[in-house]
């Protein structure tokens, strides 16, 4: 990666790690090998996108807004609880597909290449608090070219959460497990949190400047509109029925806000998942060296076609940590071609059932709220 997308280190974090490197078997030629095998496989795709990529893309934005507008109707016309619940899940699976598998992937700029104004990073806008260009930032800049780094990926633990052994413990890191929680439920304000920089401001106690200031303003004025669509005016559309609607948009907003950060869990945190020291990773990093650390500091997770769609495909975070710039249809394709160079380079693959790596990610954020040794870390398997 350019030093431009490097940020200065933090000295939080600067005690060493005792366990050993889990590519430490691999040469500086092997590792290079390993990057340019990668790059086949990326360029194979892209080389290989076309009409099938575009329809894909396009018929899921079809559905998307179809169960939008079906579940609104259904909650406008419906009657009974049956009804109510069948508008509520329509919804909430609108939301859902809006935030990952449409809009976090068309931000990224996965389809791009088809030049379509409407499916397009520079122009879209999704049903989200964050705006989408403060987002474009912070993630697909910052923690793409950072993953896992201690106290340079923000996206590790949001800044609010002890995510290593190697940071020191404190008493406030007991209410980790309940801040996590809650931040499941607000995720959407966690990520414009972060996406404004808030962190460190706050902890530090600095003074804004003007221009954050007015990039708050800007972020609240945003927020302010997306509340009173969701809150007074879909809801004063339907009538005498604006609280069953009042409701449902609850729902929905608190069903995609858990969902999505359980995904993102799963794919950063689960026990396996490497993290990493900020003087291990070279200022001038190589293409292959980038690509070894996102391997080992993602996971995926095995399941149905359907679920890949819902987890907007980050259910292949290895991949997508690897190609974040790949249609996110192709990752299924090409995930068995990098579970083998994986394997054969003796690198571990990190994949499991949701329930599993949902379990694992608990079990570090509960290990890591206590002292170093008061709760065993598993053994890492392959």
């Amino acid at each position: 990666m350019s030093s431009s997308d490097v940020i200065t280190p933090d000295p939080t974090f600067t005690t060493p790690r005792p366990a050993p490197h889990p590519a430490a078997h691999l040469s500086a030629e092997d590792v290079e090998r390993l990057g340019a095998e990668l790059d086949a496989v990326r360029q194979a795709v892209l080389v290989d996108r076309g009409a099938a990529d575009a329809t894909y893309i396009r018929r899921l934005i079809g559905v998307q807004r179809g169960l939008d507008l079906g579940g609104r109707i259904l909650l406008l016309v419906g009657r009974g609880r049956i009804a109510w619940w069948l508008g509520t899940g329509a919804l909430s699976t609108a939301k859902v597909l809006d935030n990952m598998e449409i809009g976090h992937n068309v931000l990224h700029g996965q389809w791009d290449w088809m030049r379509d104004p409407k499916i397009h990073s520079a122009t879209w806008d999704w049903d989200h608090i964050s705006d989408p260009a403060a987002w474009k930032r912070t993630h697909n800049v910052t923690h793409h070219a950072n993953t896992n780094v201690l106290g340079r990926d923000n996206d590790l633990g949001y800044g609010i959460m002890r995510v290593d052994e190697a940071q020191p413990w404190a008493p406030r890191h007991l209410a980790q497990p309940l801040v996590n929680l809650l931040t499941a439920a607000v995720f959407e304000w966690g990520i414009t949190t972060f996406d404004l920089d808030l962190g460190d401001s706050w902890r530090e106690k600095k003074e804004m400047p003007p221009a954050k200031r007015a990039e708050i303003r800007q972020a609240m004025r945003r927020a302010g509109r997306r509340l009173a669509k969701d809150y007074v005016v879909l809801p004063a559309l339907t009538g005498r029925r604006w609280r069953r609607t009042l409701g449902a948009t609850a729902v929905a907003n608190l069903s995609r806000n858990v969902w999505s950060h359980s995904i993102i869990m799963c794919g950063h945190f689960p026990e396996a998942v490497e993290t990493f020291e900020q003087d291990a990773v070279a200022v001038d990093e190589s293409r292959g060296e980038w690509y070894l650390r996102q391997m080992l500091g993602s996971a995926d997770i095995t399941g149905s076609p359907l679920l890949h769609v819902m987890a907007g495909n980050l259910s292949h975070q290895i991949e997508h940590h690897l190609f974040p710039d790949l249609p996110s249809n192709r990752y299924a394709e090409v995930a068995p071609q990098v579970r083998e160079i994986c394997e054969r380079y003796g690198l571990a693959y990190h994949s499991g059932p949701l329930l599993h790596q949902l379990g694992s990610a608990w079990h570090r954020v509960l290990r890591l709220s206590l002292p170093n040794g008061w709760v065993s870390r598993p053994r890492p398997t392959r």
